[in-house]
């Protein structure tokens, strides 16, 4: 463990995290967090069990004096993203995660923290532990899969929980208290396309878009950060107009939920033209990092020649390809007329694969309003259908409805403003949460959300404020000592 964070309060809390960041738990990979979290409920003697898909449940009497009060359940997720810096050497599926201390925040060294939901997991193992914090009858649900389908969440079945009160401890904003969230469905293409023979004297070139900030496709997404996909495609296109290229290969972005940091691409130029288009690429190049000096300081793109496949694309399968990217909406497609300043549709272009005559492209597309989700994934679908694309709508999943005359937010903002002497900001998110999946099941429970403030999810920079972990535990258990 690492001895610097172990000495950080609260310091069971940070004791937790760190034991839990020493597992690998990537999304679908969750077996070994899984027999970690069971192994800890049972070290502690309390009921604890897993259900049919893999969530880990497990409950604590209330402490003397506190029975007759409603059960709490808390949840937070198992799994975390898992994104890298290029030059980073790191197995996810091996290695604990590397953290330090750099003034009031902790980092991961060059990959994701995983405080997005670990440090919501480590508060409730502390909870559960602790003999000296006041709580009525408790229930932790420590759902899997969040990050990469909330199957988790969908896979719990009605009757298991016991609560009658629901903590979701998966927000990033200390003085928020989250009540809504917006729905998600993956939007997924698919094609095929003729290869065809590089001519022998064609120059080979391998383009790389690198040091965009990424970032968290909900949270981030308003946020004006470079999408490293679509800045790819742009200059793909320059290449193409001003000579004759055949594009080999690109492999840009990653997860759905993560804003593409990086693409890679390699083409030829096959009309020795092969001054003009680096001159027009690097023109373009700049022009992009003027536009996004602003979010994007770092932006870097390199040119360099470089053997590559002696087959590349045919040039109208490549005009399909960049005007369907070039179609393919990307960031926010409109803002909430309820609620002030929130996103209500979004759309992530998140993956481009393209090689060996095979074509995949993958997006993440938010709504908080159903209907306006799915008028942009089928706006979407319509234009990767007329590139000649199959296109799949996958992993839909609901929104939460807010609630603004919940029983528990009144306890939660009138605690809010004993504590720290101002109000919170009560809010609805962009991102997903597994509130609105969970009160399909569980229509009863009265839902809420907040949690410590963490920057950067879903990418490498992603870190998480000491002081506001402070901030969090105290209010997570002044809550639990107020609850009706």
């Amino acid at each position: 463990m690492n001895q610097e964070l172990l000495q950080l309060e609260p310091k069971l809390v940070w004791e937790k995290f760190s034991a839990l960041n020493a597992v690998p738990r990537p999304s679908k990979k969750e077996e070994r967090v899984i027999d970690f979290m069971l192994a800890f409920g049972n070290s502690l003697q309390l009921e604890t069990f897993k259900d049919g898909v893999g969530n880990v449940i497990i409950r604590k009497p209330a402490t003397p004096g506190m029975e007759t009060k409603k059960r709490i359940t808390l949840q937070s997720h198992l799994d975390m993203v898992h994104q890298k810096n290029n030059d980073t050497q790191f197995d996810f599926d091996s290695q604990g995660i590397e953290m330090y201390v750099d003034g009031d925040w902790v980092r991961a060294k060059g990959t994701t923290l995983g405080a997005d939901n670990g440090m919501g997991v480590a508060a409730i193992m502390a909870l559960l532990e602790s003999d000296s914090i006041p709580h009525p009858p408790l229930e932790a649900l420590f759902t899997i899969d969040e990050e990469t389908g909330m199957t988790g969440a969908k896979g719990l079945q009605g009757g298991v929980l016991q609560g009658e009160i629901l903590l979701n401890l998966d927000t990033e904003e200390d003085n928020e208290i989250d009540i809504g969230c917006a729905g998600g469905i993956d939007v997924t293409a698919k094609g095929t396309y003729k290869e065809i023979a590089v001519p022998k004297n064609a120059q080979g070139y391998q383009l790389t878009v690198s040091g965009l900030q990424g970032g968290h496709s909900g949270m981030d997404i308003h946020r004006g950060f470079g999408n490293a996909n679509k800045i790819m495609n742009r200059l793909l296109n320059v290449a193409g107009t001003t000579g004759n290229i055949g594009i080999v290969s690109i492999q840009g972005g990653g997860l759905r939920n993560a804003i593409p940091r990086e693409s890679i691409s390699q083409f030829v130029v096959t009309d020795k033209q092969d001054d003009k288009v680096s001159k027009a690429i690097k023109n373009l190049a700049t022009t992009i990092q003027k536009e996004l000096s602003h979010t994007e300081p770092n932006l870097i793109v390199t040119l360099k020649k470089e053997d590559v496949s002696k087959k590349c694309m045919e040039k109208e399968a490549q005009r399909k390809l960049i005007n369907a990217v070039y179609g393919a909406h990307n960031g926010v497609f409109s803002m909430s007329a309820a609620i002030g300043d929130l996103v209500e549709t979004s759309n992530n272009l998140a993956r481009v694969e393209i090689g060996n005559g095979q074509i995949k492209m993958g997006c993440l597309t938010r709504s908080s309003v159903e209907s306006s989700k799915m008028d942009l994934a089928n706006t979407l679908k319509a234009v990767f259908e007329l590139a000649g694309y199959t296109v799949a709508l996958s992993g839909d999943y609901p929104g939460w409805d807010p609630n603004p005359d919940s029983e528990i937010l009144t306890i939660l903002k009138k605690q809010y403003e004993l504590l720290f002497k101002e109000k919170p900001e009560v809010v609805a998110c962009h991102a997903g949460l597994e509130c609105g999946i969970l009160g399909n099941n569980y229509p009863e429970l009265d839902m809420i959300s907040f949690g410590p403030t963490i920057k950067g999810a879903h990418s490498p920079d992603e870190r998480v404020q000491i002081s506001s972990v402070q901030k969090f535990w105290k209010f997570l258990k002044t809550i639990l000592e107020n609850t009706p």
